[in-house]
């Protein structure tokens, strides 16, 4: 059943409203928002309990028309935005997504707009990420920045010369598929070796602190977490009390990171980079090292440069509000 929230804001009566659909790989998250970034109802639902599409179309409609109902019936909503992993702006499709459980490719865009009967675009949920920071949070003012999400994976949504970047067929900016450490960890969602989401999305810190317990003898607070509880947030509960081995783990996984946006710097010189998702919960246990090793892995022409910011938006609604910012760039 979905958890669902309500929270009516005074909106002028013919204004439009867009619909802001994030598809995760555990949990999607839906809502109505105004032109000015008010989310006007919104509520989730799992996506991994549906192993077909259909099905889970058909529960996202019935969640959203109740709410599309309250706000004043199908004719005042504009579209439908969607962030989704390897979604293709380009062709509204789902492609070959490592972390959903619908194989191939998926024309999401066309089952959705044939659902709900209003148009729909699609795009990778890191872009619009990007997008949502850029027209509501942190990135307001910028025209050149790297959105960096850091959940389950780590995504990406690259702005440069106030433009995202696509790429010929739509899939640019998949920085979280780079290979930071040849020949490292195996992705089982890619099959390839040494991608930086191995290493640090909160799946990768979870496998990083197996690795620490393991190879090192330093008494911890982890060693008494079961196996399958050891997440990201184990970890951080033991770091702020001051555990050596949590934090060696945190500055592990700040070093990978750090030496990736060093070469994402180099590549687009972006004014900042944005970091978002859970993982920026820790704080400066992750941020300190990251910011180091960027800084120590950097040419000259960039050292001291380029700002690492946490975004500005309610993680709880930030996804939903870049989705939904796509609907403001229909034609």
């Amino acid at each position: 059943m979905a958890k669902a929230k309500e929270t009516p804001r005074t909106t002028p009566a013919l204004e439009p409203l867009a619909i802001g659909i994030d598809i995760g790989g555990t949990g999607t998250k839906y809502g109505i928002v105004d032109r000015v970034g008010n989310l006007l109802f919104s509520g989730e639902m799992s996506t991994k309990k549906h192993l077909h599409v259909d099905p889970f179309i058909d529960e996202l409609y019935v969640n959203l028309a109740p709410f599309i109902e309250q706000a004043g019936g199908v004719g005042r909503i504009k579209g439908i935005g969607i962030g989704a992993p390897n979604g293709n702006y380009y062709k509204n499709t789902i492609e070959y997504a490592a972390n959903l459980p619908w194989p191939g490719i998926i024309p999401l865009g066309k089952f959705v707009e044939d659902k709900f009967k209003l148009p729909v675009v699609v795009t990778n949920d890191a872009n619009a990420a990007a997008i949502g920071e850029m027209m509501y949070g942190a990135a307001q003012d910028m025209h050149d920045f790297i959105m960096i999400t850091l959940g389950t994976g780590v995504g990406s949504g690259i702005v440069a010369n106030g433009k995202l970047v696509y790429g010929h067929d739509g899939f640019a900016g998949e920085l979280g598929h780079t290979i930071i450490i040849p020949d490292g960890r195996l992705h089982p969602g890619t099959g390839k070796k040494g991608s930086l989401e191995s290493y640090a999305s909160a799946t990768g810190v979870r496998l990083n602190a197996i690795e620490f317990l393991e190879k090192s003898k330093t008494p911890s607070l982890l060693r008494k977490v079961p196996k399958d509880q050891l997440d990201s947030k184990a970890v951080y509960d033991a770091a702020q009390e001051g555990d050596e081995l949590a934090l060696q783990i945190f500055d592990f996984t700040g070093k990978i990171l750090g030496m990736a946006l060093a070469n994402f710097v180099m590549f687009s010189s972006p004014e900042a980079i944005i970091l978002f998702g859970g993982l920026t919960k820790a704080g400066d246990y992750i941020l300190k090292p990251t910011r180091e090793h960027m800084e120590a892995n950097l040419i000259k022409v960039f050292e001291n440069k380029i700002k690492i910011l946490v975004s500005h938006l309610k993680e709880s609604d930030a996804a939903i509000l870049g989705a939904s910012a796509l609907v403001w760039e229909m034609k």
